[in-house]
């Protein structure tokens, strides 16, 4: 680790602690050679496959739009961001469990759609009409029929 102020490769760690429910690991640090001290922050980087698209790009993974298409759907209902976020964390989990190194976006969509389903019955019928395209009220129908079942 280079020291922040004069740039020496030298530094020792004074004191690590585990941080953000263990998922960090939080050093403070002091430089060999100038003697300032400063902290670091170490969290484990977690490689997500890469995204097939429909019409055959491909993208990296991005949660931001995972996030802005559950909070779409899930606008002005009573889920919280907790439950998001969660949602959020078993989504990526579930990517990540497949050991592909590109995975299809309808297998990012129906992991949205399943876990909406669990969340809230009304998002969930708001995101499937967008992602399924749907072209009229039948098929808003016959989804709810199966949200019945």
């Amino acid at each position: 680790m280079f020291c922040p102020f004069c740039s020496a490769q030298e530094t020792k760690v004074i004191d690590s602690r585990l941080v953000a429910d263990g998922a960090q690991v939080r050093r403070r640090r002091e430089c060999l050679e100038c003697h300032e001290r400063y902290t670091t922050f170490e969290i484990a980087e977690l490689v997500m496959p890469r995204v097939v698209k429909r019409d055959g790009s491909r993208e990296p993974f991005n949660e931001d739009k995972l996030r802005a298409g559950l909070q779409r759907a899930l606008e002005k209902r009573p889920v919280s961001t907790e439950q998001v976020e969660n949602c959020i964390v078993r989504i990526k989990s579930s990517l990540r469990a497949t050991g592909e190194r590109e995975i299809k976006s309808e297998l990012v969509g129906s992991l949205i759609m399943d876990a909406l389903k669990e969340l809230d019955k009304v998002a969930y019928v708001r995101f499937a009409s967008v992602y399924r395209s749907f072209e009229d009220i039948r098929e808003f129908g016959e989804e709810i029929a199966k949200l019945g079942d």
